[in-house]
């Protein structure tokens, strides 16, 4: 390969269109990532609820 091969292009700035595509998909992106974090957190926490009160239930069982 020759030198010239290597040649670094230069990068066109994206058009105004472009660019709000672009951030328009980065937006869904954090979104899709806000809501996911959202419902594991909501699973999480009625995981634990649901923990705590068999918790609950088994030291009253243990008591009699």
């Amino acid at each position: 390969m020759r030198f010239y091969e290597f040649a670094i292009k230069p990068i066109k700035p994206p058009t105004p269109q472009q660019a709000k595509i672009n951030t328009l998909k980065q937006q869904k992106e954090r979104v899709t990532t806000a809501l996911k974090t959202e419902r594991d957190t909501q699973k999480r926490q009625k995981a634990v609820t649901a923990i705590q009160q068999n918790n609950q239930v088994l030291a009253k069982l243990n008591n009699y």
